[in-house]
């Protein structure tokens, strides 16, 4: 299948499919995670003990959507992008490498100040490659990017172009997580700056989103980015360090309008080709 060149029920949705995206995602999310907010913030003395499904909220609602218009031969097709390799091999070794680099960078930041963080697999070095598939199968990837990649950017890109549905995707991702940032189990969250993460997040979308129209709208090298990105930040914590947290930021901002200008704003795909959604 050549690139722009996708089955019509993955075509991108008006308004009013990204508004019922966004209904179910956040229903189902914050319906899990509002609770333990409340609570922890002492305004309720007990709430329901529910399951820890809330991650799921973008995939459970990419799910509804097209089955809804596409019936099981919609999911199954949703499900199969998932394992679609219909692109140079490179950009699956780009997804997994790139957050990996720019944390080393920023490690060594955090040397040259004295701010090291410390390594929770330090004398462990198995921890490291069974920690990547845990992440990758339960830490956000598997749980989200059918939803932000598979739905929501879908229905944009034709609407907005390719920079700015991937701004907006960014954005919508991060608000999405603000509830975490108020539950103290959520150690990565809790009570850390959202507007840096915000930041990080959405620059981090504009470049899966250039990825992902480069590689025919497959869904595994968004999957491979999103693990990279959590399992680096987790077993190397350069957030721990102010220094190696802005010179990561730098780096990931200086990355993202590299792109940006190599590939073009519209469809950041080199030479104004058409991004998987146009034909859709």
């Amino acid at each position: 299948m050549n690139r722009g060149q996708q089955p019509n029920t993955r075509a991108a949705g008006g308004w009013r499919r990204v508004g019922l995206f966004l209904v179910l995602t956040f229903g189902w999310s914050w319906a899990f995670w509002i609770p333990e907010a409340i609570a922890a913030a002492g305004l309720v003395q007990t709430v329901p003990d529910l399951p820890e499904l809330g991650a799921f909220g973008p995939t459970v609602a990419a799910f509804v959507i097209v089955v809804y218009t596409g019936g099981l031969s919609g999911a199954r097709r949703l499900a199969r992008r998932a394992i679609q390799l219909d692109y140079p091999n490179r950009w699956l070794v780009f997804t997994v490498l790139f957050t990996p680099a720019i944390i080393a960078v920023s490690l060594g930041v955090a040397f040259v100040t004295g701010t090291t963080p410390s390594f929770p697999w330090a004398g462990n070095l198995v921890v490291l490659p069974i920690a990547f598939v845990v992440v990758l199968l339960l830490g956000g990837p598997i749980q989200e990017e059918f939803g932000w990649r598979g739905v929501l950017l879908d229905s944009l890109q034709n609407r907005l172009g390719a920079l700015w549905s991937g701004v907006v995707v960014g954005l919508v991702w991060a608000v999405w997580h603000l509830p975490l940032f108020y539950i103290p189990s959520e150690t990565i969250y809790y009570r850390n700056p959202f507007v840096g993460f915000a930041v990080s997040i959405t620059l981090l979308s504009v470049l899966m989103t250039w990825v992902y129209n480069n590689t025919n709208g497959s869904l595994l090298p968004a999957l491979l980015f999103h693990a990279s990105f959590n399992w680096s930040q987790v077993m190397f914590p350069v957030l721990d360090s102010d220094p190696a947290s802005l010179a990561f930021v730098v780096l990931l901002a200086v990355s993202t309008i590299a792109v940006v200008g190599y590939s073009g704003a519209k469809t950041l795909v080199r030479g104004g080709g058409e991004p998987p959604t146009a034909a859709r």
